[in-house]
């Protein structure tokens, strides 16, 4: 015969670990309070990475809502044709939401990329962006440049991205020489270093006929993206790119 007073008494020593990391939780927030990383401000539990003022404020870009955008505008080369282009928010250096950018990219927290991406991914998938991708490609970085650094923040992106919709990434695309940061350069130096072989296929019949992702964090000119795009497009056979970041310049600036 069951005895209700056993049930009960069991029932809670099962929830005790859940109740005990609770806590644990909870006390940790208290003693070592997460900050939102565009104000500074000390979140609260329900808020993750972003405090959702700021969260509700983020300028965001919604490229994605019309398939001829000024992303894809800013992207256009005969030599290496992009199909669809998104963007998660605007980036302006006096913004403060360029410090998710800076403190990934410079101050170890690439995380904040990821974090990003996922939520980006999770708005983007009932949209049908991810439906016909085959795989995701971070824009690479110099082994030499990610050695100084200790990793590539557009790894973490892929990643994110991949979270959200199970697509594999994918490291065919190598930086052959080291190229400067694009943020501080003018157009005109931007678009020079666009004309650099910096960028080369490895393993290039993996991709034979497949549609690629293309990701970085930002876009400014689009030297970086267009770059990788002709590697990819002069190297392998009946590809197809889309592009994504989480940031972009608006047109023009």
């Amino acid at each position: 015969m069951n005895d209700p007073a056993a049930h009960r008494q069991g029932g809670f020593i099962r929830t005790l670990p859940l109740l005990a990391k609770d806590l644990a939780s909870d006390l940790t927030r208290m003693l070592f309070p997460a900050c939102c990383p565009v104000c500074h401000r000390a979140l609260v539990k329900g808020e993750n990475l972003l405090c959702l003022e700021c969260r509700w404020k983020l300028p965001r870009a919604n490229y994605h809502l019309t398939s001829d955008n000024q992303l894809l505008h800013k992207l256009v080369d005969i030599n290496a044709p992009i199909e669809k282009a998104a963007s998660f928010f605007f980036y302006k250096n006096s913004s403060p939401y360029s410090r998710l950018i800076r403190d990934a990219k410079y101050n170890g927290r690439p995380a904040i990329n990821r974090e990003l991406a996922r939520t980006f991914a999770r708005e983007l998938r009932p949209t049908g962006f991810f439906d016909d991708i085959d795989l995701i490609i971070p824009v690479p970085l110099h082994w030499f440049k990610r050695l100084r650094r200790g990793y590539n923040q557009t790894e973490y992106i892929a990643r994110g991205i991949s979270d959200i919709t199970a697509l594999p990434v994918s490291y065919n695309l190598r930086a052959g020489k080291s190229h400067s940061t694009q943020t501080h350069k003018t157009g005109k130096e931007r678009r020079t270093a666009a004309l650099l072989d910096v960028f080369k296929v490895i393993g290039a019949d993996e991709l034979d006929g497949r549609h690629i992702l293309l990701v970085d964090d930002v876009i400014t000119t689009g030297s970086t993206i267009l770059s990788c795009a002709r590697a990819l497009h002069g190297g392998v056979n009946d590809l197809r790119i889309s592009v994504l970041s989480l940031a972009t310049t608006r047109l023009g600036q």
